[in-house]
């Protein structure tokens, strides 16, 4: 049953994302034979839930959501469900490129390295096909309760910004020329962690409704800040006890600069995804300042 449900929601990705015309276009997609494809859509057919040639009905959809058993939170609507598990699937894979280029960075490995970079190219088209996904379902429905939809392409876009801090991390092994001393390793190692979780319990927050999560978000956004200024004085010490100072040990500081505000940021993007949770779920509405000037404004 369960591989049957995940098929069934490739089909209806497929529908939603690519707008095919006939299923044999649907089959050749997901390399499935056009009898399979029929099969699971015939029910959803019948109930007017895929129109052809082929288009979801997402109010009618709505219906089926617990065949995939999923739990519906306070402000589930149809279609939120195939979206739902396109942002579950791209952070996942924005979480394994930052633990890729993290331990590129530890490793001070070339090959790591690359790689970590290569996965961003798929974290910005799994961005692009959420908007896609986001612009479709609101032109097929273009109803009231389809304007909370957008948020998903908010949260798509913060994870794509994840990415991309990730990208700093990596490139310090190609262009940092140094190895990091065992004393600054070890503060980067906690702030690696620290944001790591962040990212975790935010998208828990945003996809579960878990709302509560947000007071431990926000008990590492201040251990992060503090492992920051810590991680800056040591490079400033290191800076001022330098005997040589020339382009490589320039480049060295400020491209291990750049990684002690890859972490900083990732924190605060976190920050950014469990107040859109709250948005999103509770219509609180989330403050037009950005987080790092909040805190600066109360110290």
């Amino acid at each position: 049953m369960k591989r049957s449900n995940s098929t069934l929601k490739a089909i209806l990705d497929v529908i939603l994302h690519d707008n095919p015309s006939t299923q044999d276009e649907i089959a050749e997609k997901l390399g499935l034979t056009r009898r399979y494809v029929t099969k699971l859509l015939q029910p959803l057919v019948k109930r007017g839930v895929v129109r052809r040639a082929y288009i979801l009905d997402l109010k009618k959809f709505d219906e089926f959501s617990e065949m995939f058993d999923e739990e519906k939170t306070s402000r589930e609507y149809a279609g939120a469900y195939l979206i739902k598990d396109m942002l579950k699937n791209m952070v996942e894979h924005v979480c394994k490129q930052f633990d890729m280029s993290f331990e590129s960075f530890v490793n001070y490995n070339d090959e790591m390295a690359n790689k970590a970079l290569e996965m961003d190219y798929i974290s910005n088209n799994m961005h692009e096909k959420v908007r896609s996904s986001v612009d479709t379902v609101i032109s097929i429905n273009p109803y009231s309760e389809f304007s909370k939809t957008m948020v998903f392409s908010e949260v798509a876009y913060d994870l794509e910004r994840i990415a991309d801090h990730t990208c700093h991390i990596a490139n310090f092994v190609l262009n940092g020329c140094y190895e990091v001393d065992p004393e600054m390793l070890e503060v980067l190692n906690s702030m690696y962690l620290t944001s790591r979780k962040m990212v975790k319990y935010s998208m828990q927050g945003f996809l579960n409704e878990e709302l509560d999560l947000k007071e431990k978000v926000m008990d590492y956004e201040e251990k992060i800040h503090e492992l920051q200024k810590k991680a800056l004085n040591n490079i400033a010490i290191q800076m001022a006890e330098d005997d040589v100072m020339d382009k490589d040990r320039s480049t060295y500081y400020l491209t291990l600069s750049r990684v002690v505000k890859a972490f900083e940021r990732i924190g605060d993007i976190s920050v950014e995804i469990i107040d859109t949770a709250g948005e999103f779920y509770r219509n609180i509405p989330r403050t037009t300042t950005p987080e790092r000037f909040r805190r600066r404004s109360l110290e």
